[in-house]
C-alpha cells in the first residue's frame, strides 16, 4: 500500500479526535460526532466515486472536503487526515480545480491556501458535462456524414447522436426542476422560520 493509498490506517488518535475541520470532534450544531466512522464514510463515498471514474486521490479529497464543516481545508489539513503527501493534495486539488467541483482561497492574514467546495458543486460539475455531450454530439454528426448515413456504422452514430440529443435536452430539464426544488424548499423554510 503506497502513501497515497494509505486510508485510516495509522492515524493517530489525536488527528481522529480532530476531525475532518481540524476543529474537534465536534459538529458545527455542537454534537459531537464520531470522527472514525468520519473516515469510514469518506473512504466509502470516495472508493465509490473511484468506481465511477473519479481518480483516486481526488475522490479522496473530495470527499474529505464534504464532511468538513465549512466544506474548507488546507493542504496540511487534507495532508494529516487523509494521510498522504502534500504533493498528493496538490495534485488531487489541481484535478477538481479544473473540473469546477473546488476552489482556492486565501487563507485571510496568511500565506496557505484554503480549498473549498463551490457552491452547489454537483451542479456545476453535471451543467460542465453538457458542454462535453455538445462537444461529443457535434463530432459525432461529422461521424455520420463520414461514415454514411446508409452504412452500419453510420446508423449506429446516427443513434448514438440521438442518444446524446436526448440525454441533453433531459439533463437541462432536469437542471431546471433541481433549481425550481431549491428555491421551493427554501422559500418554505423562509416561510417556517418567520
Amino acid at each position: 500500500m503506497n502513501s497515497e493509498d494509505q486510508s485510516i490506517v495509522g492515524q493517530s488518535v489525536e488527528g481522529r479526535r480532530r476531525g475532518a475541520n481540524g476543529s474537534g470532534d465536534r459538529s458545527g450544531d455542537g454534537t459531537s460526532r464520531d470522527e472514525e466512522a468520519v473516515s469510514r464514510f469518506v473512504e466509502r463515498f470516495a472508493a465509490d466515486m473511484t468506481e465511477a471514474g473519479m481518480q483516486r486521490t481526488a475522490s479522496r479529497v473530495f470527499a474529505a472536503l464534504l464532511s468538513s464543516d465549512d466544506a474548507s481545508m488546507t493542504s496540511a489539513e487534507l495532508s494529516e487526515q487523509l494521510r498522504i503527501s502534500p504533493a498528493a493534495v496538490s495534485g488531487a486539488v489541481r484535478y477538481l480545480t479544473q473540473v469546477s467541483m473546488v476552489g482556492r482561497e486565501r487563507d485571510p492574514g496568511s500565506r496557505r491556501d484554503r480549498y473549498r467546495l463551490h457552491n452547489q458543486g454537483w451542479y456545476v460539475t453535471i451543467t460542465q458535462r453538457d458542454s462535453v455531450l455538445s462537444r461529443w454530439e457535434h463530432t459525432l454528426r461529422e461521424g455520420v456524414e463520414t461514415l454514411g448515413r446508409d452504412t452500419p456504422a453510420g446508423e449506429r452514430v446516427a443513434e448514438t447522436v440521438e442518444f446524446f440529443e436526448f440525454l441533453q435536452q433531459e439533463l437541462l430539464a432536469l437542471m431546471d426542476r433541481w433549481k425550481d426544488y431549491q428555491e421551493t424548499k427554501r422559500a418554505a423554510e423562509a416561510g417556517g422560520a418567520g
